[in-house]
């Protein structure tokens, strides 16, 4: 194996382990919508951009990707309460079968607002899919698919970040308290 980034405690969850992971979310998905023509994934930038790669990849039902941006986080990191739209889909999604492909879930604001949004735009169907939720209360939001199930640590790689940092790593990292406290 090689060195770790000297910002990283320790992996959490290998490359393969994610890999793996992403191939049975997608079994799941494609038996869930065995009867559906379309489907559109809509991927939550930045963060889940490198899994709704990989999870359109491996989906065998036919499927379209779009994107959005939101921001629920200041400049220092730190949580405010307030979630913004910063790039809309785009091409309505008004009587096709969505699902919201998002890095994490952790207080869950982010995922409520995308939920509450995207209903209001007349969906045939929405679902959420999130690749990591962290253990800790949050939000009730739906979760259709739950890719791991992580400790309440900031957490980094497969898209996640830290500053802009370390997103690339391909699994899942703590970071060392000291990095961001």
């Amino acid at each position: 194996m090689t060195d770790l980034h000297p910002d990283i405690k320790r992996i959490l969850i290998t490359e393969d382990q994610i890999q793996t992971r992403v191939a049975e979310i997608a079994a799941e998905i494609d038996q869930d919508y065995k009867q559906i023509d379309m489907v559109v994934l809509i991927g939550i930038l930045k963060g889940a951009f490198i899994f709704t790669a990989d999870l359109s990849r491996k989906i065998v039902t036919p499927h379209s990707v779009d994107f959005m941006s939101i921001s629920s986080y200041g400049d220092q990191a730190e949580f405010d309460g307030a979630v913004r739209l910063i790039m809309d889909l785009r091409k309505p999604i008004t009587g096709q079968h969505v699902i919201v492909v998002e890095d994490i879930l952790d207080t869950g604001h982010t995922m409520s607002y995308l939920y509450q949004t995207l209903q209001g735009r007349n969906p045939a169907s929405l679902k959420t899919c999130t690749l990591f939720k962290k253990k800790r209360d949050s939000l009730d939001v739906p979760l259709d698919y739950v890719g791991f199930e992580i400790p309440d640590v900031w957490v980094v790689g497969y898209g996640l970040d830290y500053a802009d940092t370390h997103r690339t790593l391909p699994y899942i990292a703590e970071l060392k308290k000291d990095v961001y406290s």
